[in-house]
């Protein structure tokens, strides 16, 4: 398969093109104009011209080429400047070039280009015994030398720490990224697993029922649409954020403590006792934890319906100052010492861990399990 190429958008390639062109008609013009007033200057001819077109239309490929461009330009400017033609708009596409060059990340070889065509320009004179500048003209000349890099390494200063602030964006938002689908993920586990957990207890009652004494099976059925139709509404809530869209958005309140009552008595319809046990003034409590504190207990009972040999479980809230404790008990058995963690267990740790608390989980002295999770408030 092949990888898309990047092509530069009209306006790119009209600036690329535009530039060298316009420079060069500029350069041609401007310095037959400048000519007018140096009479002790090398009159214009045929070479100047090829040195000016040279220096200009070079910019064609200074984004793909910056040093070689710049080596070009120097060596025209350098060979039009020791010719001695009239002084003019010549020095536009070396400084140019040298603000590319250096804005690119090829630091060392602007500052080379700088330094040859400034001792290229001095030295050359005094091989070809030209005549030489006063002291503190060569001075003059090189400082302006000097503060044309030094401007030059300033902007490209300043794109680094724009594209840096630019990359930071990018990488912050792909970790945010990646923790909302984590989010999402646990979200889909939790709501998927619980109700597919009572569905199954309840059809397993259903068949067990429908010969022998088809008159009890209509609950069995009955918890099965219930629990069928809020998985439903659940998903499309979480289906709603993936989209994006408005229209998708949740139609109910996020799950949290207050839907609590519901999922007792839901859990209780698929057989298992469930007793709720609060301690402290319950008061209201931010979205995150409310809503990981119902998750925990949601996936702590539905662990209890799929895997444990219970018959009962209990739901303890404790509210803190400091933390909302909850403890969530059962009277199953088990032939282990040690509880198995899978998924479910894993992802009610990621919750706690997430808002700053903590979660464990162990065996009873009676082999039932215990889930203590404390969150900080």
């Amino acid at each position: 398969m092949t990888q898309p190429v990047d092509v530069p958008d009209l306006g790119t390639r009209v600036r690329r093109y535009t530039l060298p062109v316009v420079l060069a008609v500029f350069l041609v013009v401007g310095t037959y104009g400048a000519a007018r007033g140096q009479t002790d200057r090398q009159h214009p001819d045929a070479l100047m011209v090829v040195l000016l077109l040279i220096a200009a239309l070079a910019l064609f490929w200074r984004s793909t080429h910056p040093v070689p461009v710049l080596w070009v330009i120097a060596a025209a400017t350098l060979v039009y400047m020791l010719r001695e033609y009239p002084w003019g708009p010549v020095v536009i596409p070396f400084v140019i070039a040298v603000f590319t060059t250096i804005r690119l990340g090829h630091r060392s070889a602007g500052w080379a280009g700088l330094i040859s065509l400034y001792v290229g320009h001095v030295g050359g004179r005094l091989i070809l015994g030209l005549n030489q500048d006063g002291i503190y003209q060569v001075l003059l000349v090189g400082l302006c030398f000097c503060l044309l890099g030094f401007v030059a390494e300033l902007f490209r200063a300043h794109r680094d720490r724009v594209m840096a602030a630019a990359k930071t964006r990018r990488e912050e938002e792909l970790r945010r990224a990646g923790e909302e689908r984590l989010r999402i993920a646990q979200e889909l586990h939790d709501v998927v697993a619980h109700h597919i957990s009572l569905i199954n207890v309840q059809a397993s009652t259903a068949l067990h029922l429908v010969d022998r004494q088809p008159e009890q099976a209509a609950p069995a059925l009955s918890a099965i649409k219930d629990a069928s139709k809020e998985a439903l509404v659940e998903l499309r809530s979480i289906v709603g954020i993936l989209r994006q869209s408005d229209e998708s958005a949740p139609r109910q309140p996020v799950a949290g403590l207050d839907h609590l009552d519901h999922l007792v008595s839901r859990t209780k319809r698929a057989g298992l006792d469930v007793h709720k046990i609060v301690h402290g003034d319950p008061r209201p409590l931010p979205t995150g934890l409310d809503r990981a504190a119902f998750r925990i207990i949601q996936e702590s009972l539905t662990n209890v319906v799929r895997h444990a040999k219970a018959t009962s479980a209990t739901v303890r809230i404790q509210y803190g100052e400091q933390a909302l404790v909850l403890q969530i008990d059962d009277n199953g058995e088990s032939l282990t010492a040690q509880p198995q963690e899978g998924n479910g267990i894993s992802g009610m740790r990621e919750r706690a861990t997430a808002l700053g608390g903590t979660l464990t989980v162990i065996r009873t002295p009676a082999g039932g399990l215990r889930i203590t999770a404390t969150l900080p408030v």
